[in-house]
């Protein structure tokens, strides 16, 4: 795997973090400590922006050469930040606009994975505010259709639960989904740059990997590698890289998977945009095959590019600061 090579240290790098979403505590963390790396390698023209309606007369005003994407969740992970910054003609590290909707999206995901062969648990869309029935037996997952960090996520084993378990997801989204409970460990392989850095397998403490687990030190223990029998972490790494590839996926993702007793892998869902914390899985997975936090960053900015058409200059230069992007490459 290729070595960083600091390719916008002299460029104004805007990291952005917060924004509306539900996540938005976990992505302040993840943006200061992605700001604090580049600074610590050289990066002297970072700046941090909080994500609002005014973010773009926030990148002009600071003239933005390239993004670093910090954002969790809906705005910043489902493409809308995306689409803002192909038009505006900036650089951004992370997916695309059409991946980070698919992925964003667990039932579009979940289709194309299965069009790809990709195993993925059963599931079953309750959309609106109609039925709270499932065909699907017991235990199942019901979580929203488009939300992260296990926000609204509840395991239900008994039929009486069911029906508040659906309201919870409602909370944050139209429509829940109901996913059959796959019973095993739970797992997740790192991506970086097309390539799998590695898996790791999560152990909450009880049993449950929900948003307290996840951001709470001590909730869960962090297995890397997986003690997995090495036939089948190979392929855990191969559905991941694959699953990132079908979805078009870039950067940095992060691939959870369940397997089952019977050594099945299942595919739950594909994080464009995972967390970059102190107790994010990603950067201890890099961290395991010997990339610090970091150099972690630093690669994942050296591929900050626009995804829709051939990439094109930085949209400012000093001059036209206050004037709006320029058009590049347009003759």
């Amino acid at each position: 795997m290729s070595t960083p090579s600091g390719t916008h240290r002299s460029r104004r790098v805007g990291v952005l973090y917060g924004g509306p979403s539900a996540e938005r505590e976990v992505s302040l963390v993840s943006g200061k400590e992605v700001a604090a790396a580049l600074r610590q390698r050289g990066y002297k023209g970072v700046s941090l922006i909080d994500v609002g309606p005014d973010l773009a007369a926030q990148l002009r005003k600071r003239r933005i050469h390239v993004v670093f994407n910090a954002l969790h969740g809906k705005i910043g992970e489902d493409g809308c930040v995306q689409g803002l910054l192909e038009v505006m003609g900036i650089p951004y590290t992370g997916s695309g606009v059409t991946a980070s909707a698919l992925c964003m999206d667990k039932v579009l995901t979940k289709e194309v994975l299965s069009h790809n062969r990709i195993p993925t648990p059963r599931y079953q869309v309750l959309a609106g505010e109609g039925t709270t029935e499932t065909k699907l037996r017991l235990p199942v997952v019901v979580k929203p259709r488009s939300e992260g960090s296990s926000i609204g996520v509840t395991i239900v084993r008994r039929q009486r639960d069911l029906a508040s378990a659906v309201h919870e997801a409602r909370r944050t989204d139209r429509d829940a989904l109901v996913e059959q409970y796959v019973p095993g460990k739970e797992i997740t392989v790192g991506i970086l740059n097309g390539e799998a850095l590695g898996v790791t397998e999560i152990r909450p403490v009880k049993g449950f990997y929900d948003f307290e687990t996840k951001y709470t030190s001590g909730m869960a223990s962090h297995v890397f590698p997986a003690p997995l029998p090495g036939a089948l972490y190979r392929k855990a790494m191969r559905l991941g890289v694959r699953a990132c590839a079908v979805l078009g996926c870039e950067g940095a993702p992060r691939v959870d998977f369940r397997i089952s007793p019977e050594q099945r892998l299942y595919a739950l869902e594909v994080n464009t945009l995972p967390g970059m914390t102190p107790l994010s899985l990603l950067p201890e997975i890099a961290a395991g095959v010997g990339i610090d936090f970091g150099n972690l960053v630093e690669r994942i900015l050296d591929r900050a590019a626009l995804k829709n058409g051939a990439a094109r200059p930085a949209a400012w230069s000093p001059k036209e600061a206050g004037n709006g992007p320029r058009e590049a490459g347009n003759g």
